[in-house]
């Protein structure tokens, strides 16, 4: 992320990552946070996130934003939530740059959330490498790494050039 980038934090919920996200783009960068529920919304303004960003309900699978307005688009917890994750990561392609960066977190590995759910991890798990990098190819990305440990799982990937 540099100064000045266009952030989008999709899904903010209670504006958590706001302050880091605030911090790496500097005074002047834009920064918005976006969530489906008004009580989160509400929750961030408490905390006093909305000096930081400026906070926008909206659904992820039909952003209120132009095309091509966003640097870099942030979802932590998002991508397992999402009932159509193509529509919804075709939809953060959308508003986000050629080049643009994005940051697909959740602060628990695959491993160690199926266990604390007394789940077997399978290969059709949105999360899963194979089919979050066939799902990001589909919508207009190109992966550059995904890291599934047991304290993240961490996916980062580039907007392709469109014609």
């Amino acid at each position: 992320m540099h100064p000045d980038d266009a952030v989008l934090d999709a899904a903010c919920g209670t504006g958590r990552a706001l302050p880091v996200l605030r911090a790496a783009t500097g005074p002047a960068g834009l920064l918005v946070g976006l969530d489906l529920t008004a009580e989160m919304l509400a929750e961030a303004r408490r905390r006093g996130r909305g000096e930081l960003a400026r906070l926008v309900r909206g659904d992820v699978t039909r952003l209120p934003f132009a095309d091509r307005s966003f640097d870099v688009v942030f979802a932590s917890g998002l991508v397992s939530h999402l009932p159509d994750p193509d529509a919804g990561l075709r939809e953060l392609a959308r508003v986000a740059v050629d080049g643009a960066r994005l940051g697909l977190f959740h602060p628990v590995g695959r491993a160690a959330l199926a266990r604390r759910h007394g789940r077997e991890l399978t290969a059709d798990d949105v999360r899963s490498e194979p089919r979050i990098r066939e799902l990001l190819t589909c919508t207009g990305w190109q992966v550059t790494r995904v890291d599934d440990a047991e304290d993240r799982w961490l996916v980062v990937a580039v907007r392709r050039e469109r014609p």
